[in-house]
């Protein structure tokens, strides 16, 4: 018999990943739920969708009054520099989704949290750092870590089972074209000049496919109450990444140094991954060169 899983953040560009993996598995009915409503056309007809703002939780309430296996939040507000809209959706939203199904006995619960939460913490970082809300800069950030010591505290009141997981850098085909990744391919596809930072910070990449395979893993994982950074074995300097990029390409002209870094940018992000190793059984990953080129042909293919 199946079993229901509701996905929150289903329209966005992991949730839709991770939507497409369990059709694959054809073990549940799935839910989506999202703020913002899709097309007809965009819909899958194996998937029931729900439209409802998180921040407003008598609304929610009454559209997730059913029974629930299990629960994965990817929901999120992508411009992070809207304050508002992203403590409101990455915190409060949170909050009142695990309120509702604290108490109603659901067998998992994964919150996607962020690297980010360890601010300025050294590399590799680990989970079991302490980092003082308040010392982070970024809204982002806050939310997140707030978000990961709310569910902390249900685990150890009500036992809620509860994993966070924390992804380092996520790309792939389908992301919004406004990250580093999707930028640079266009660039590049464009050949134009264009200014990027120094390229000297170090930071680590997972190629989508392998972080929902490894959010599916934790849906049955004994572990809960618990928090598991999911990273790549590898961390690279941004520089080698627009490098390979451009040569894969075999177009475009990065220009180094234009863009200065953000203050709340750690020049070093990277994890350890002992963790989640120990907890959950990693296939193999597919390697940053093969992982480049899919997402290469996705935005030649789509804005080419």
């Amino acid at each position: 018999m199946k079993e229901n899983i509701l996905v929150a953040g289903g329209t966005g560009f992991i949730g839709k990943n991770f939507i497409l993996y369990l059709l694959k598995k054809k073990n549940f009915n799935i839910y989506s739920l999202s703020n913002k409503k899709i097309k007809k056309e965009q819909q899958n007809r194996k998937v029931k969708y729900i439209f409802c703002n998180l921040k407003d939780k008598n609304q929610l309430k009454k559209r997730l009054d059913f029974k629930l296996h299990y629960i994965v939040n990817f929901a999120g507000h992508i411009n992070h520099y809207e304050s508002k809209k992203t403590y409101e959706t990455h915190y409060l939203g949170l909050k009142n989704l695990s309120d509702i199904f604290c108490n109603k006995k659901i067998k998992k619960f994964v919150q996607i949290g962020s690297s980010v939460e360890y601010g300025f913490l050294k590399s590799p970082q680990n989970e079991e750092s302490n980092t003082d809300v308040k010392k982070l800069k970024s809204v982002y950030g806050k939310s997140k870590l707030r978000s990961t010591n709310y569910l902390m505290k249900l685990f150890l009141k009500k036992n809620f089972p509860v994993i966070v997981l924390r992804p380092y850098l996520i790309y792939g085909p389908g992301q919004n074209i406004d990250r580093l990744i999707p930028i640079t391919i266009l660039n590049c596809l464009k050949n134009n000049s264009f200014n990027c930072s120094s390229g000297r910070q170090i930071r680590n990449f997972i190629y989508v496919n392998d972080f929902v395979k490894i959010v599916y893993k934790c849906l049955f994982a004994k572990v809960s109450g618990d928090i598991l950074n999911v990273g790549s074995p590898k961390s690279y300097k941004v520089s080698y990444l627009i490098n390979k990029i451009n040569r894969l390409i075999g177009k475009g002209f990065p220009q180094y140094g234009k863009i200065k870094l953000r203050n709340d940018e750690p020049l070093n992000l990277y994890p350890n991954l002992k963790k989640l190793k120990k907890n959950i059984k990693i296939d193999k990953q597919i390697n940053i060169e093969d992982g480049l080129k899919k997402t290469i042909y996705f935005y030649k293919k789509h804005y080419g």
